[in-house]
């Protein structure tokens, strides 16, 4: 061949550019991307038999999935597999869409988080803090003050300032219970949402005492007195509910004696024998004294295994009452929650706190008792809670417990 002139061309006669070698085709007559032998679109490639990335090797257009025949757009952006979910919609199980902030709180509002854990509250916040509860808890009936009451406490605050040279600044005391931060603890005050000794605060400045002065924060008392100590404790079958036992049987005291020794705790009423549960250990005599008396009607969640099936007329009669020998009784609320062949189980809310109360009334209605064991107190709640463990009050249990009670 000589220097300079032309190829050779291909022997199996002459094609056009672009074209390939099954046929005599000018350019553009196939798709860009196309092989042999093979009529897919771009992008649809076939390598050693297995799809790449989720494509099969039929016909399908750009963007399609090997879940379904769905031209690209088709598909919202942020569908997944399990269902056909536009951007932003929640799951079936409640969880938050995808986009949502990193470190954001997961699950259903209302949902058990770590009680020993404080949320913040502030302005923006959805919830007061008075509305943030633990389970089933006691409807707040806090009302925010009116723009006449904020007025006439700004005044109230500017003649006759609560101010003690000894004490702390107010939003630093709430900061300190675990409210919020400094500046939001200030945005609460001047929004009108905190009372001391009963007095509402709406300007900067004030002091407290801690260990003197009662602060509300949205009509929940906080608690300030950092020696006050309160526990929740998950009462086993046969233990008792002593300090200790002449006849050498466990009692509570066993599994928290070092705390006991260092901070002389009791416990809040009792449990017998074999009953198990939700037993609040402190030593705030005055809170205990409260949660015990008749007169605050603190309710008491039980879970009550009996044989079954349990007859309406038991039912009813528990409702509406019954006569024991120490007098008349009956449940808050009664609701069965699960049965089977030979028992059913029954969660019972009352607030009588005589002694055996429980066992004694079901024994009355003729289903006596097989297991007791005892789920909440008030806003406090036993949980997922493992039997023989100890663990703290978060401070806003012991702001709703004590808001129960009227401190």
């Amino acid at each position: 061949m000589n220097k300079g002139s032309s190829a050779p061309r291909n022997p199996r006669g002459p094609k056009s550019f672009g074209g390939k070698s099954a046929g005599n085709k000018s350019y553009g007559e196939k798709s860009y991307g196309n092989r042999s032998d093979d009529n897919k679109s771009y992008g649809n490639r076939s390598e050693g038999g297995r799809s790449e990335g989720g494509r099969s090797s039929g016909e399908k257009s750009y963007g399609n999935r090997s879940e379904g025949n769905k031209s690209y757009g088709e598909k919202s952006y942020g569908n997944r597999s399990e269902g056909n979910k536009s951007f932003g919609a929640k799951n079936a199980s409640g969880a938050k869409p995808y986009g949502s902030k990193p470190g954001a709180r997961s699950g259903k509002p209302g949902e058990s988080r770590d009680k020993s854990s404080s949320a913040a509250f502030g302005k923006n916040s959805e919830r007061a803090f008075g509305k943030e509860r633990f389970g089933n808890s006691v409807q707040s009936s806090y009302a925010r003050p009116t723009q006449r009451a904020r007025a006439q406490a700004r005044v109230e605050n500017q003649a006759n300032r609560v101010e003690n040279q000894d004490g702390i600044r107010l939003q630093k005391a709430m900061a300190n219970a675990g409210v919020a931060s400094r500046r939001v603890c200030e945005q609460m005050i001047t929004e009108g949402r905190v009372e001391v000794n009963g007095s509402l605060i709406v300007e900067l400045g004030a002091r407290v005492d801690p260990k003197k002065d009662s602060i509300h924060v949205d009509g929940m008392r906080l608690q300030l007195n950092q020696s006050n100590k309160y526990f929740v404790f998950n009462k086993p079958k046969h233990v008792m509910c002593t300090m200790d036992d002449p006849e050498g049987r466990r009692t509570i005291a066993d599994y928290f004696r070092h705390e006991h020794e260092s901070l002389r705790l009791f416990h809040v009423g009792r449990l017998d024998y074999k009953t198990e549960g939700l037993l609040i250990l402190t030593n705030d005599g005055e809170l205990a004294n409260r949660l015990q008396h008749p007169k605050y009607e603190v309710p008491k969640t039980y879970l009550v295994q009996i044989p079954g099936p349990i007859s309406r007329a038991a039912s009813n009669a528990l409702r509406e009452g019954i006569r024991l020998e120490d007098g008349w009784i009956k449940v808050d609320d009664l609701k069965v929650i699960d049965t089977t062949p030979k028992s059913v189980m029954v969660e019972v809310t009352l607030h009588s706190g005589r002694n055996r109360i429980v066992r004694r009334m079901f024994d009355a209605v003729g289903h006596p008792v097989e297991r007791l064991v005892r789920v909440g107190i008030g806003p406090v709640q036993l949980g997922d809670q493992k039997q023989g463990t100890i663990r703290p009050l978060g401070n806003q249990e012991i702001g709703h417990l004590m808001a129960m009670v009227g401190m």
